[in-house]
């Protein structure tokens, strides 16, 4: 199977089945530097909207990747960066539903919302999934540390104006952090914004994946439970059933490119060596870490695994 650079996967998504994703983005470049985010710290922070990488690079990718037979459920724009930072986002979600016939969704962080360019090329997707962590000023640049051109009133003005003439699926993501977004008085606050923007779902997600900054705790069952019945949301589960899969052949390259988009916990990363045939997956772990560029973080009591190279 051919290497592919920007198309990836399938990934499991507890959302979208098996997701085939398509990073149009450098690594870790983003308008935001979220302390929850499970790629690392941001290190290029950016607002500026362009063609990141060619259209017909990202495009021939997919081909390629077609022509392989893969199965899959949803094409999905996300990867390494802030997918709305790409200039020609439309383009890409027309070429991407002119070549197969499977869903498209874009995952964003909502920082572009207030554009009307990013939102009239966010309505040729199928589904859409912005994130909604608090309805106020002060909590929203704690969460998200956002680039300073970036207007909070601006992009829930946005997130509305593009609720009112969407006619995708718009599924909001709330990120729930214990101490911080996660008391009675913000979910109620944040149910005032769902209330109006009326998306089709409301998943509550907790931050089961290392963070960015290692201060990020996930709140109890109790919080969660709260918030699921106070958001009339949908809690996603802790860990994912489904398998992840790799165009790579070389197993060695396929844990690395997978955790450069999403990172591994150790029960996916065996499972994923067991399903490839590797007999001695404690070897190849110990094997894997010392090629230096992934990074071991212990998380909740579970030890995971992302990529940084950029």
């Amino acid at each position: 199977m051919k290497e592919h650079e920007h198309v990836y996967g399938p990934i499991p998504s507890r959302r979208l089945g098996r997701s085939l994703g398509v990073s149009p983005i450098p690594g870790k470049t983003c308008n935001y530097a979220c302390n929850y985010c499970m790629l690392g710290a941001t290190t290029r922070m950016s607002g500026e909207r362009k063609e990141w990488i060619p259209l017909d690079e990202l495009l021939d990718e997919l081909d390629s990747f077609l022509a392989e037979g893969i199965d899959y459920d949803t094409v999905t724009i996300c990867g390494e960066g802030e997918p709305t930072l790409y200039s020609r986002l439309g383009e890409l979600i027309e070429g991407l539903k002119t070549r197969q016939t499977k869903p498209v969704a874009v995952i964003t962080n909502s920082g572009n919302m207030d554009r009307p360019e990013v939102r009239q090329a966010l309505m040729k997707a199928d589904i859409v999934l912005p994130s909604l962590e608090s309805a106020d000023e002060a909590t929203w640049r704690t969460i998200h540390r956002p680039s300073p051109h970036i207007s909070f009133p601006a992009i829930i003005e946005g997130l509305k104006s593009f609720a009112e003439d969407f006619q995708g699926q718009l599924w909001l993501e709330v990120m729930l952090l214990a101490g911080i977004n996660d008391s009675p008085d913000q979910l109620e606050a944040i149910k005032a914004l769902v209330d109006e923007i009326k998306p089709d779902r409301v998943y509550v997600n907790t931050p089961v994946r290392p963070p960015a900054d290692s201060t990020v705790k996930i709140p109890d069952h109790k919080r969660v439970q709260a918030a699921v019945d106070i958001l009339g949301g949908i809690a996603l589960d802790y860990l994912t059933d489904q398998d992840f899969t790799s165009a790579e052949e070389d197993p060695f390259q396929a844990v690395l490119t997978i955790c450069k988009r999403h990172p591994m916990n150790r029960f996916e990363l065996v499972h994923f060596l067991e399903e490839r045939g590797v007999k001695d997956t404690e070897a190849f772990i110990r094997t894997l870490k010392s090629l230096g560029g992934l990074e071991t973080v212990n998380y909740c009591g579970i030890e995971s695994y992302r990529n940084t190279r950029s």
